[in-house]
């Protein structure tokens, strides 16, 4: 045997070994059999097993049939953010919370290692490619493998894995950037897709504090709110699902859509804008709400609006001509969206909305009268809420936003306008809102104060015009009603004789 002297005859004897091996196992791969191959990769990974000291865990983005993140995934993604950063040569970066700092964690096929009690782990990013000759679109499906040896497995998969999901929690918590999520429109592609949520930094700046609202009110929907969100075991024992549902109803600007922004920055929710003429079908529906997360708030404004789902289910048929039922027949054909009240409403409290928790469902409408008793009843809707015409109190909030105000001698004039008057929060923010750089807070008042100076005299007017024609119309029936009785007394002799009295005379 030649033993090789220099390090240049060690690589090339290295190189020659392994595209030997590589070559046999070409030919192995061209002409042995697939099951013959199976059976002997089977038996020699048994094989090894007894002499390989290492095991392995592999911790999936996605389980099941990919239809929910696994938070065991996003928990260790937060975990080996903060402990790869130290160490990894490749990262990827993303925005923190405060949109001002970059947060690194692990690029894809990168290792790091770690230590926990004087034990050390290594961590692999990874990711499974999809088929080429795959028919439909697929996506990839990426994972964290944790390998240590296997004298510390009690030690790893008890104390470490714990400490490594409290950990990451934590970061989450820490870092967490909230997100305001719209659902797309469906495609022959959905359901190849990760999720069918699209999402965007949510950055509203409403809160309580500058909510137009009575500070009574105001305060009932806070504790309601923070009560809710303290409530898990409380839910746990009542044997209830985690959820409570909000109804804001009211005329169009009174706040529904600020409310809910004010709602979401209290909790630290997510926002699901929830789209009902985009969805599909029922099934799309139940999948939407699988991938919400907790510490959510899931909205469906002007629901009234978004589909057919109102009141008066059994006499619509009744009350529409043949013409009308046709169109309203070929519209329905028509329209991409097949979902129904009964989808609906398994969607609020079925058993499928039991799939998270901590999470609000709120509707809002401008006509609350027009919904299905069935959809707002409580249990569904826990909590109704209207938002009316601006108060005194509201119109304070308003000036302390807009103008900085506390006191001022206008305010006594427009408290009395307003106890004669309705307007509503939008319109009264919109006169307060200075419109150039000279106008000052007597200029905004002065223009509110004409505003509802016009308002309660067109309100005076119609009122007079309607008080004037209902007086006609009274007239007009009274008069209508005398002229018979006074031709009958003037008249006597010319009433008409029936056949048997002429005969008579």
């Amino acid at each position: 045997m030649i033993v090789p002297r220099t390090m240049t005859e060690v690589w090339a004897t290295m190189g020659s070994t392994i595209a030997s091996f590589m070559f046999i196992w070409a030919i192995i791969r061209q002409y042995c059999p697939y099951e013959v191959r199976f059976y002997f990769a089977k038996y020699t990974q048994r094989i090894m097993s007894f002499f390989y000291p290492y095991i392995k865990i592999s911790i999936h983005e996605y389980t099941g049939d990919r239809l929910e993140r696994s938070e065991a995934y996003a928990a260790v993604e937060a975990y080996l953010s903060i402990n790869s950063s130290k160490c990894a040569k490749r990262l990827k970066a993303e925005m923190a919370k405060d949109c001002s700092n970059l947060v690194l964690s692990m690029d894809e096929y990168e290792r790091v290692k770690d230590e926990f009690q004087g034990i050390q782990v290594w961590w692999v990013s990874s990711m499974v490619m999809p088929l080429p000759q795959a028919m439909y679109p697929q996506q990839e499906r990426r994972y964290y493998r944790l390998t240590f040896h296997k004298r510390y497995r009690e030690i790893i998969t008890g104390a470490y894995l714990k400490h490594v999901m409290q950990q990451g929690k934590e970061i989450r918590v820490r870092h967490r950037q909230r997100k305001l999520y719209t659902n797309d429109s469906g495609n022959k592609w959905q359901i190849y897709k990760q999720t069918t949520w699209s999402h965007i930094v949510f950055e509203h700046p409403a809160t309580f504090e500058t909510l137009a609202m009575e500070p009574a009110k105001k305060e009932e929907i806070i504790e309601d709110l923070v009560t809710f969100s303290k409530s898990k075991d409380f839910y746990g024992r009542i044997g209830k699902a985690w959820k409570r549902g909000y109804l804001l109803y009211g005329p169009p600007g009174t706040g529904k859509s600020t409310m809910i922004a004010a709602m979401a920055n209290l909790l630290n929710y997510d926002v699901y804008d929830l789209e009902l003429t985009a969805v599909k079908d029922n099934t799309e529906l139940r999948k939407l709400l699988i991938e919400t997360t907790s510490k959510s708030i899931i909205v469906i404004e002007d629901i009234d609006c978004s589909l057919d789902l109102t009141g008066q289910r059994t006499n619509k048929r009744e009350e529409k001509s043949p013409d009308e039922e046709k169109g309203i027949r070929k519209e329905h054909e028509e329209s991409s969206s097949k979902v129904t009240l009964s989808g609906l409403l398994n969607f609020i409290d079925g058993l499928w909305s039991a799939c998270g928790e901590e999470r609000l469902i709120v509707f809002t409408t401008n006509y609350v009268e027009k919904l299905d008793p069935a959809l707002i009843r409580k249990g569904r809707m826990d909590k109704h809420i209207e938002l009316f015409y601006c108060s005194f109190e509201a119109f304070k909030v308003l000036s302390r936003n807009y103008l900085r105000l506390e006191a001022h001698p206008l305010f006594d004039r427009v408290e009395s306008l307003m106890k004669e008057t309705t307007i509503t929060p939008a319109d009264v923010a919109e006169n307060l809102m200075p419109k150039s750089p000279l106008d000052g807070a007597d200029k905004c008042l002065s223009r509110l104060i004409q505003v509802l100076e016009e308002t309660k005299a067109a309100a005076e007017a119609t009122e007079k015009d309607e008080k004037e024609a209902s007086t006609k119309n009274a007239q007009s029936s009274i008069k209508a009603a005398e002229v018979p009785a006074m031709e009958d007394a003037a008249c006597p002799t010319t009433r008409k004789l029936s056949p048997k009295s002429q005969n008579m005379k």
